[in-house]
Parts: C-alpha cells; sequence; structure tokens
C-alpha cells in the first residue's frame, strides 16, 4: 500500500513540475522554493520563542567527523555525551535538562525521531551535518511541529540546497583514537536550466577512546531537483550503515580502580578473573537505515506557497552481545546437567536481539502572507511497524540443540500518528505583533506478542497486548513586541502533551502503566542588536503535570527508564551574546541558568539484612527535590580570532553537578566540570582548487578526567540503615585532537 501511494505521489509531483516553464531561473528564486519545506514550523524573526539559528558557515567550521550533538553544545542549556568518550557513535544531548525523546527533531519537516522510543539515534546518520544547510533549536514548547511532542526543544534540520553550480568536494579528517573520516561531494550543478543532482559519500572510523568502542560508520547523500518557474520538485535520499562496540553500560568506580578508567564491561568473558586475564567477546550494535522524501513546493503567488512531502524510512539492525550467568528461563530455556551431574539454570550465552522496522507518511502546509497577516496550515499523518524479536545464536555447554534462528520472543509495534495545526502572526501595530498557534494530535500505540521479560508466575516470556489511544490539542499564544530598531521583546505560552514511550509500557506490569505529560511552558525574552553587539535574554517557566523523568536506572540494552511525577517544573534564564570587540577578534558567551524540581517525591529502595538477602521496600519520601540530569548551570565562551586566512577559535564549557535519580543525593551525582577546547582553520592558495582548507580540533586541553552521564544500577539500605549505591558512569576522552584537510572545486 505504501508503495502504491508514494508511486501515485511520485506520478502527481512530476507532471506539476514539468508543467512548469521551462526558463531558465535564477538562484535567489530557486533557494526560496527550497526553504518553503520548513517555513510552516521554523520560528521567523517575530515568533516570540526563544531559539537559535546555525547556518551552514557555522556548523562547517566544527564539523570533523563528530556526532550533530557536540557541534551544539556551544548553545544555551545544550549538552552532550557520548558512549565512546569521542563525540562519534553512540551519541546523546540535552536541553534544559530533558533528553532526545523529549525533542522534536525532524529534516525538512520530515519526524526523526523513532516513533516507539521517541529517541533519536545519531549513529544511523553518520556525519549528516555535512549535507545540513541550516539548523534552528527552539527551545521550549516551540512552535507546532510535525511527529514527536516537543517537551523541552525542537531541532529543525533543513537539508543542502541543490547547486546550481557544477562542483566537487574532497574532505579527509583524522586524529586520536586512530579516528579515521574521508569523504567526498560533487554535484552537476544546472543541467538543461532547471535540474541539478548532488550527492556525498561518507564513511568513518575509529577506536574509541573506551575500549572495544570502536566505530565503522558509512553514509550518503543524495538529491536530485527540478526547478520551475514557481514549482520545485526535490526527491532526497540519506542513509548510513553502522557497526559500534556497544559500550552503553557505564563503568563503576570499582571497575575503574580495577581495570582503568576505559575499561568497557561488554562483553567481558571472566569478570571476576585477575586484569591481565581478562579476554573479551565483540559486543556490536548493527544498524542500516535509509530515508526517502519527495518534495513538492508551489508559489501560486508571491503571498502564497504551498507544499507536499512523502517520506519513508527503512530500518534494520540488531545487537550482538556476550551475555554472562544468565537464567536460562529468560531466554525460553531448560535446566541441563552438566558433565558431573549438576544441574545448571545460568548459563553464559550470546544473544542477538532483532529490529526491522518501516517508517511513512505524508506532510502538506500553505503558507500565506498578506498586508499585516501571516497564516500558516499544515496537516501530516504517518504510520510505524517495528518487528522486534530475539534469538539465542550459542549457549555454553547447553545439552540440548541450540538453533540460532528460534526466536525467544517476538513482538510487533504499530503506531498511527495524524496531526493539524494552524498558526497566525497578525500586526497589531507598526511594532506589536500577536501570535497564535493551536496543533490537534491523534496517536493510536498497539503492541502485540511476547517481549523480553520472563514471567515467574506464568514460567514463560512476558505477553503483551497493548492498545492505547491518545488525543492531545495544544494551544500557544505570544506577543513580541519591537520597542526599538536595536530593542525587541516578547513573551508566550504554550500547551505540549506527550504520550508514554515503549519503554514505558513493556518495562512494567499493566497496573504500573504511565500516565501521559502535560506541560505549559511560560516565555519571556529581550533581545538587542546593536553595530558591535547582540544580545539575547530569556527567562523560562516550565509546568509539568504527571512528568515522566528519569529514574537513574536503564534497561538492560542502555535505554533510560522513567516515572510519572504528579508535579514538578523547569525554571531557568538563558544569554547569549556576541561582542565584536575589533574587526578581528570576536567573544561569543552562553549562560544558563536552572532549577528542576519534583514538589513531592517518593523513592522506593530495597532493603537488605546482615546475610544480604532482601527484606522489602522502604518509601523515602522527599519535598522540592531535584530532577535528574539535569545541571543547574551551563556556561559557554568562545574567543573567535578571524585575520588574513586564519580562523582561530578557543572554546570552554562549564556544566554544573547533575544528579542521577531524583533524591538529590550528592552520591549518587556527576561532579560538575569544565572543558577547553581550541578550533583552527586556515584557508591556502591553491591554483587548481577554489578552495583548500586546513583544519585542527583540540578537544579538552586541559586533560579534565570528567563523566557527562550515568546512571544508577543498583541501590538500596543496608541493615544497618546505610544507604549503598552502584554508579556507573561514561568517561569521556581526555585531551583529543582531530585534523582535517579539505579540497573544493
Amino acid at each position: 500500500m505504501k508503495q502504491i501511494a508514494l508511486s501515485a505521489l511520485c506520478l502527481s509531483c512530476v507532471y506539476g513540475a514539468t508543467a512548469q516553464s521551462t526558463s531558465v531561473l535564477d538562484t535567489t528564486k530557486v533557494i526560496a522554493l527550497q526553504e518553503v519545506s520548513v517555513l510552516g514550523t521554523k520560528a521567523t524573526k517575530k515568533t516570540p520563542m526563544s531559539y537559535s539559528n546555525l547556518t551552514k558557515e557555522t556548523i562547517k567550521k566544527g564539523n570533523l567527523g563528530q556526532d550533530l550533538p557536540f557541534l551544539l553544545q556551544m548553545q544555551p542549556s545544550v549538552l552532550a555525551t557520548s558512549d565512546a568518550g569521542t563525540g562519534m557513535g553512540y551519541t546523546a544531548l540535552r536541553v534544559r535538562g530533558v533528553d532526545a525523546a523529549g525533542i522534536n527533531i525532524t529534516t525538512n519537516g520530515v519526524p526523526v525521531n523513532d516513533s516507539e522510543s521517541q529517541a533519536v539515534f545519531w549513529v544511523n546518520m553518520p556525519d549528516f551535518a555535512s549535507s545540513v544547510q541550516e539548523l534552528q533549536i527552539q527551545r521550549g514548547v516551540g512552535t507546532s511541529a510535525n511527529g514527536a511532542a516537543a517537551f523541552g526543544a525542537s531541532i529543525n534540520m533543513r537539508t543542502d540546497n541543490l547547486s546550481l553550480k557544477p562542483h566537487a568536494e574532497v574532505g579527509v579528517s583524522g586524529g586520536s583514537f586512530s579516528t579515521f573520516r574521508r569523504n567526498v561531494r560533487v554535484g552537476t550543478g544546472r543541467l538543461g536550466g532547471h535540474w541539478a543532482v548532488d550527492a556525498r559519500l561518507s564513511k568513518i572510523t575509529s577506536n574509541g577512546y573506551v575500549d572495544r568502542a570502536t566505530v565503522d560508520l558509512g553514509s550518503y547523500f543524495v538529491q536530485a531537483g527540478y526547478f520551475g518557474e514557481r514549482t520545485a520538485l526535490r526527491f532526497v535520499t540519506f542513509g548510513g550503515v553502522e557497526k559500534t562496540g556497544i559500550a552503553w553500560n557505564g563503568i563503576s568506580k570499582e571497575q575503574e580502580e580495577k581495570f582503568g578508567r576505559t575499561y568497557n564491561p561488554a562483553g567481558h568473558v571472566n569478570p571476576k578473573a585477575p586484569a591481565n586475564q581478562a579476554y573479551y567477546y565483540p559486543n556490536t550494535d548493527n544498524y542500516k537505515q535509509k530515508h526517502y522524501q519527495l518534495i513538492l513546493t508551489h508559489r501560486p503567488s508571491e503571498s502564497l506557497s504551498l507544499n507536499l512531502t512523502g517520506h519513508y524510512t527503512e530500518g534494520f539492525g540488531y545487537t550482538d552481545e556476550y551475555r554472562t550467568g544468565r537464567k536460562l528461563v529468560e531466554y525460553g530455556l531448560n535446566k541441563f546437567k552438566d558433565a558431573n551431574g549438576k544441574t545448571v539454570s545460568n548459563t553464559s550465552l550470546i544473544r542477538r536481539k532483532y529490529l526491522d522496522n518501516d517508517f511513512y507518511g505524508f506532510i502538506a502546509s500553505a503558507n500565506w502572507k498578506q498586508g499585516a497577516w501571516e497564516l500558516n496550515a499544515g496537516l501530516s499523518g504517518n504510520y510505524y511497524y517495528g518487528d522486534h524479536y530475539g534469538e539465542r545464536r550459542w549457549v555454553e555447554n547447553y545439552s540440548e540443540p541450540v538453533y540460532p534462528e528460534s526466536r525467544y520472543y517476538q513482538d510487533i509495534g504499530r503506531k498511527g500518528q495524524a496531526a493539524a495545526y494552524v498558526k497566525a502572526n497578525y500586526q497589531i501595530t507598526q511594532a506589536l505583533s500577536a501570535y497564535a498557534d493551536l496543533q490537534y494530535r491523534f496517536i493510536n500505540y498497539r503492541i502485540d506478542g511476547t517481549y523480553d521479560g520472563y514471567d515467574s508466575k506464568r514460567k514463560k516470556m512476558q505477553d503483551i497486548n497493548l492498545n492505547k489511544t491518545f488525543n492531545f490539542v495544544n494551544p500557544k499564544a505570544g506577543l513580541y513586541y519591537q520597542i526599538a530598531p536595536e530593542h525587541h521583546a516578547y513573551a508566550s505560552v504554550a500547551v505540549a502533551h506527550r504520550e508514554p514511550n515503549r519503554k514505558g509500557y513493556t518495562e512494567v506490569s499493566p497496573a504500573d502503566y504511565p500516565r501521559h505529560e502535560r506541560m505549559i511552558d511560560y516565555e519571556l525574552g529581550y533581545g538587542y542588536t546593536g553595530e558591535n553587539f547582540k544580545l539575547s535574554a530569556n527567562l523560562y517557566y516550565m509546568d509539568y503535570k504527571d512528568q515522566l523523568v528519569a529514574n537513574g536506572k536503564l534497561s538492560d540494552v542502555g535505554g533510560v527508564l522513567q516515572e510519572n511525577v504528579d508535579k514538578s517544573y523547569r525554571m531557568g534564564l538563558e544569554v547569549m551574546s556576541a561582542f565584536k570587540l575589533t574587526s578581528w577578534l570576536r567573544w561569543d558567551a552562553s549562560l544558563a541558568l536552572s532549577q528542576s524540581k519534583i514538589k513531592d517525591y517518593s523513592y522506593h529502595f530495597s532493603t537488605y539484612d546482615k546475610d544480604w538477602e532482601w527484606s522489602g521496600l522502604k518509601e523515602v519520601k522527599y519535598k522540592d527535590t531535584d530532577i535528574a540530569y539535569s545541571p543547574s548551570v551551563i556556561m559557554t565562551n568562545a574567543l573567535n580570532f578571524v585575520y588574513s586566512g586564519l580562523d582561530a577559535s578557543l572554546i570552554s564549557q562549564f556544566v554544573g553537578k547533575q544528579y542521577l535519580d531524583n533524591t538529590a543525593d550528592a552520591v549518587r551525582s556527576l561532579p560538575a566540570y569544565h572543558t577547553l577546547g581550541l578550533r583552527l582553520g586556515y584557508d591556502l592558495p591553491l591554483s587548481l582548487a577554489k578552495q583548500w582548507n586546513v583544519s585542527l580540533q583540540v578537544n579538552n586541553l586541559l586533560n579534565t578526567l570528567y563523566s557527562s552521564n550515568g546512571y544508577i544500577y543498583d541501590t538500596g539500605i543496608q541493615a544497618d540503615g546505610t544507604t549503598y549505591s552502584d554508579v556507573r558512569y561514561f568517561p569521556q576522552a581526555g585531551i583529543n585532537f582531530l585534523l582535517g584537510t579539505t579540497v573544493t572545486f
């Protein structure tokens, strides 16, 4: 069905495009047509929201192979982290303490967030920054968008403009930990006055800072387009293939002391042996993902633009893991007797957990501007199908045959979503404008089958039969006031709702299924733009009902587990500034001060007797306790020097203490840290090329030993009343460098 729908869309788009004028177009019109796909969701100058824009030039300066989260960490309230410690492979970001599951992320208006987990796996989009034309971060609820709910931020990416001039580019970079990136970009330029094709190929490999946290990543980006006088048709496809060494377990303090800071417990075959006798199985994550977008834009008049996008995302992959001391019943296996006649109920094994999924849908939008009015309307629908299953590839000393392709669990996730929005911006006076935005979201989520959890009462794998429907109405409104040519202010209030993700249902019993969340976001901002100084500042208060917050624990594949809390809030101040000190020196800075609290919170600790036998749960109540993963201070500085082909930046970031659960206990926290980096770029003369650039990036100049992420593996109360905590954290690399060169023809 989806193939038929997309084929019909292709035919209608091609017919519309070929009916256009055959006159040669100018570059301005072509670029304007390509921007239409994001007009409905992008914040503009008079949108009363808190946002930042990043141009292609800004992104390119820091792009030597690290994932996008690490290219965004100079923005207010942004924190990036990496399992491998290098900014490559499995990376993640948080904005205002909210992880990617609460951040709406789109490319050309198409949702990127996984429908079930709501997370974004940047590892499946390696070197994607090389194909981003512009990027906007909206902090808070932001404007209505397609896809997942924005509960902390939105990231709106628009891919490269089709180039109307022939070009070619070759880039190579490498550095610490045997990191090596190579990419090639080519473009035909204008063909026949109306056609153009661009392409990029990339390959990234690295050993990682953490042991065996290797990355082997490949990606591509291809687009082809036709441009008429008022109509454009673009086909965009991009994808990636990844094989990464699993490092999502983190390490404990005891493990660091025994094995060293770069120790990786994943695949450790004999963890009880001395460190010098350790040997490992190469636990890996393997995944392929392909994205297809067909984008039709049309401008019937200068005041009206229309967009229709069809999209399809295909994904398939698996984790390959050695697991020690596993219960046989949890893998659908019987106990057996070993060579000595002893009954074996636990043993080591190799498992694979698969995900085979499809995601497809459409987006339609209209944008109209006339006189004092600016209107945007949009409609979208999408459907997700995900097949989850697991296989036992090998079982140590098992007495019965093991069939590697037999499945010990399998469930199907299906999620259908539809959304519609209407936005209006009205210029009340020359200085004052009003903004209103109303969105409706429909979600139906089903899971059927057996999932990876053992039901000890029924003595079989857990059955699940979930069917949940949500209807959300999300209004937003605000005012923008141009105080003077250099000064402006704004205020807004916005409502958002969010449904629980897959783990919210599969990691608990039906009686404990989480509730959906609601948040009201209040924003108040001010901006100043002068000749040599620019400042933006905003206050926010995000008032939550039934917020799902991380409880400091992870699932066995690294997923963050969450729980509802009745009343909570996030509030803070965000400041961005740019000061042009001289014609060749500029100082950029950002500051985020915040307070994130749960008003009333209960945590149930396991208790143990003197023989370490479990003796029940003890409830401990907290008032106005801090929300996990929400540092109260994030500060960045960048001193930028530009002179005669040389571009140099000294960059620093300070991140305050992060609690790893919601008890505000310093024992279960990550200490504050400060990092310093250096970035150099120089344009060299080369007669045979348009540009030859050499770049050097030195990260963590001060060799700070820090961790930007962690979790609670276990915690409880001992017989003497004291609390013990098994804290795991993810060490980030010490001083390291990346050196690259790019030649453009």
